[in-house]
């Protein structure tokens, strides 16, 4: 084994070392996420492996042109290339905690003292070394279906059928084999978490509760994230004591994936419990769509309870086991259809109601749940008959209706917060901005997207290998860190990790949205009946629930 891997890295390519050092150092400059040396090192260990394949496949791509190859320099310049190269990632292992400090200062989180460069770097070798043997896998079974159809037809042909069988296999491999097997197991992990039921959530007495003995939808069923969002939230106790007055009990309704067979089903059955508990007797309904594992933000839907002193009823249907992230990138279908059989069901029976005696009718998804009920709306099925508005939070970026609203802002405004032409219809807001910076009124629809610089989930793209995103260019947003440098292929590695650790942020900052946004975003969207210093108390209210300062 130590002679294999001796022989490994004595055949290493000088310019894929090179680059892959570069990657390396280049890896450890601060991106949207502060990271520990855990993920910093995989991701550092991954950019190297990624600089070194570049350097490698150049290498090989001349000599394959069969281009005049320079004379072999002398050893004591390769040395020295070498010695710069790991001087410089040096350097970046000493500056990377005063990196990880630009983030965490801005977001009010404790600096590091260190970045643990000695543990950051095992780790980080240990993964270009996991990388490099299945990078030489790779190359051994292009050899191998070359060298057997070279017997047959030209050299070159032998070569490019060789590679393409390569990567046909280690596709099939990854995708059809591990990746599935990986997909299974989360599934599966999930599930049983899902199935789970807490000893201080038990079933709800109240016959007006999903989940009771009395409502169509068994408890069981309903799965952990529905049952802890149908029995937790503000009571109408509460509400009127923060208001001083009476306060409706709100409405919630949720259908889990065991509840029923299909989407369709589920989302009729979730329409059924709506109508049994009275939720079209409310002044305002929402229809939510949940993030992957079927969880409701509480920031969000608690906050707009009280706004409306209880006068409000939701529902949600679950559609996946998995995080938002996992869903997004290999289970995108399942949500969309979800998402969009609530809605037909819900504004099928709000639209057949008398227009004096129906509720506003608005939409709520964070995360996946926003890109999925974005998918629900399909403006030219409503025009007639339109709903009140949405407020979508951290939409991810393959949301095509928030990139089209982003490609058509107004010019003289950053894509991290724009105006849209004069903002009577789609607005955005952040952490230091509500929606009510335009001049024009609301229209008849309102839709508003809420959404921080900082969330990778929703500005994460895979064209910042090669390009520049608009986000980063300034001005710069308050919570991005300004030693953030764009720098091709590095970059959007550093985005998809920090996707992937995106919901490690604190309150306000990264994927995790604060109350206090929410309730400037649903004041905007429902005009509830509330004084400025109320709106206030509120604030002051859940940012102590939450453990967050205004």
């Amino acid at each position: 084994m130590l002679r294999l891997l001796t022989g490994m890295f004595r055949s290493l390519s000088l310019p894929g070392i090179v680059i892959g050092l570069v990657f390396f150092a280049a890896s450890l400059t601060p991106s949207l996420m502060p990271r520990s040396y855990l993920v910093q090192g995989v991701l550092s260990g991954l950019s190297a492996a990624v600089g070194y394949m570049f350097g490698a496949g150049l290498t090989w791509l001349w000599r394959y042109l069969e281009l005049p190859v320079p004379n072999k320099p002398p050893r004591w310049a390769l040395w020295c290339v070498c010695l710069a190269g790991l001087l410089l990632c040096l350097f970046a292992l000493w500056h990377a905690a005063l990196w990880q400090n630009s983030v965490r200062l801005l977001w009010k989180m404790p600096p590091i003292a260190s970045a643990e460069p000695l543990w950051l770097a095992a780790v980080a070798a240990a993964t270009f070394l996991v990388a490099l043997i299945v990078g030489r896998s790779f190359r051994n079974a292009c050899l191998l279906f070359s060298g057997w159809l070279s017997r047959v037809v030209p050299r070159r042909l032998s070569n490019v059928v060789g590679l393409m069988l390569a990567c046909a296999l280690f596709w099939s491999i990854g995708q059809g084999i591990l990746l599935r097997l990986a997909l299974d197991a989360a599934d599966a992990s999930f599930r049983e978490a899902d199935a789970l039921i807490e000893n201080d959530q038990p079933r709800p007495e109240s016959a007006m509760k999903a989940g009771s003995a009395s409502s169509l939808i068994s408890w069981q069923g309903l799965g952990r994230q529905g049952r802890h969002f149908v029995a937790s939230g503000p009571q109408a106790a509460e509400i009127g004591t923060f208001w001083g007055g009476a306060a409706q009990e709100p409405i919630r309704v949720y259908a889990g994936l065991n509840n029923a067979e299909t989407s369709k089903e589920r989302a009729a059955l979730a329409l059924q419990e709506l109508v049994r508990q009275g939720g079209f007797d409310r002044s305002l309904l929402v229809v939510i769509v949940p993030t992957g594992t079927g969880w409701v933000d509480p920031a969000a839907i608690d906050t707009l309870e009280y706004l409306q002193r209880g006068d409000v009823a939701s529902v949600a249907v679950q559609y996946s086991y998995l995080t938002s992230w996992l869903s997004l990138l290999f289970e995108p279908e399942q949500g969309e259809e979800a998402a969009s059989d609530l809605f037909d069901a819900v504004y099928g029976y709000w639209s057949h109601l008398p227009r004096d005696k129906r509720p506003k009718l608005y939409l709520h998804g964070l995360s996946l749940g926003a890109l999925n009920s974005q998918q629900s709306l399909d403006i030219y099925n409503v025009v007639g008959d339109p709903i009140n508005g949405a407020l979508w939070s951290g939409p991810p970026f393959r949301s095509t209706k928030w990139k089209t609203a982003i490609a058509g802002r107004n010019p003289d405004t950053p894509e991290w917060l724009p105006t849209f032409r004069d903002g009577s219809v789609i607005r955005f807001a952040n952490q230091e901005h509500a929606p009510d910076r335009s001049a024009a009124p609301w229209g008849p629809l309102r839709l508003v997207y809420l959404q921080y610089a900082s969330d990778p989930v929703v500005f994460f793209s895979a064209s910042s290998a090669f390009r520049e995103p608009q986000w980063m260019k300034p001005p710069r947003a308050p919570d991005v860190s300004p030693e953030l440098t764009w720098i091709p292929v590095v970059t959007m590695l550093q985005l998809l990790f920090d996707m992937m650790i995106a919901t490690t942020s604190p309150v306000g900052y990264g994927h995790i949205y604060a109350p206090q946004h929410y309730i400037d975003c649903w004041i905007s969207l429902t005009d509830p009946v509330v004084e400025a210093e109320d709106a206030t108390r509120l604030k002051i209210l859940f940012a102590s629930r939450f453990g967050v300062s205004l």
